[in-house]
């Protein structure tokens, strides 16, 4: 009885583990399967991608041989955005001489110094020249009228900035900066503002010490001598010169009353850079002396 029990339990075993095997087998082959397939998909989408990809380039190589696209095309549409975003055409910047500096360059302006000439004049870069009007406006035109002032000792520019002031309502010291407005509370004159535009580093320095003193902002003109230092926004460019300084004043003037809305008559472009004094001056007549030698007295 007990050797029927055996083999019955033998038999049951075998049978357990052939069926144990079978079992191991099916699912061997499941997981073969999906990870066969599964990597295969992987290898399809990867394979798509690729192809797609290379039908891009294929296109691309077409386009460009055949013309529709040239890297010349390209560099001229750049040059062509540049020049039509900018506040004025980029001959009326060189006519005005605004991208002349001059023989000293400092550390702070030599970042926007394009090259030198051969008489060692130093040249600024016309783009950059644009950005930073374009900068300084921006910043200049966050104060109301009441809250600025510009100073100009350089008589190159009192007939701008005075014309400037008479458009915006901002006030102007021309001739003389009385030093200590901004920072003697018991001079008669004194006052606060919130922005002062200094004109040159160099002539104006009371004006910029006095702001920097009362803690105020500063918008600072600056030539290629010029130390940008204390400066919160620096406009580069010729601020020696008549021309120069009407054009950053007509730009100033212009799109500040735009930006706050102040509705002014502002004369033409050629006003300020004296294109029309020079005009009057050519149509005069030579004057001719009655007599040889009279410009001398005799």
């Amino acid at each position: 009885m007990a050797e029927m029990v055996d083999e019955i339990n033998d038999v049951v075993k075998d049978e357990a583990e052939k069926t144990e095997e079978k079992t191991r087998k099916k699912l061997k082959k499941s997981l073969e399967k999906a990870a066969e397939a599964e990597s295969t998909t992987g290898e399809k989408s990867i394979a798509e991608k690729k192809k797609a990809l290379l039908e891009k380039v294929k296109k691309l190589k077409e386009k460009v041989s055949t013309g529709e696209i040239t890297s010349e095309e390209l560099k001229e549409k750049v040059r062509a955005k540049k020049k039509s975003d900018m506040l004025v055409p980029l001959d009326e910047y060189v006519k005005a001489g605004i991208y002349l500096g001059t023989r000293v360059v400092t550390p702070n302006m030599k970042p926007f110094v394009y090259r030198r000439r051969a008489d060692g004049l130093a040249i600024f870069n016309t783009d950059l020249i644009d950005e930073k009007l374009k900068e300084g406006i921006e910043f200049f035109s966050k104060f109301a009228p009441e809250d600025v002032i510009l100073v100009c000792k350089r008589p190159a520019g009192w007939k701008v900035a005075e014309k400037f002031s008479e458009i915006t309502g901002i006030r102007v010291f021309t001739k003389k900066y009385p030093a200590g407005i901004l920072t003697n509370k018991i001079l008669p004159d004194f006052f606060e503002n919130e922005l002062t535009i200094i004109t040159d580093q160099w002539v104006d320095k009371n004006a910029l010490n006095d702001t920097l003193k009362a803690g105020k902002k500063v918008l600072m003109i600056c030539d290629t001598n010029n130390f940008s230092k204390g400066a919160d926004v620096v406009i580069i460019g010729n601020n020696k010169h008549d021309r120069s300084l009407g054009l950053i004043f007509y730009l100033l003037a212009r799109e500040y009353c735009k930006a706050r809305g102040i509705k002014a008559n502002i004369p033409d472009l050629e006003w300020w850079v004296g294109e029309e004094e020079r005009r009057e001056e050519r149509k005069k007549p030579m004057q001719v002396l009655a007599e040889p030698g009279a410009q001398f007295g005799v």
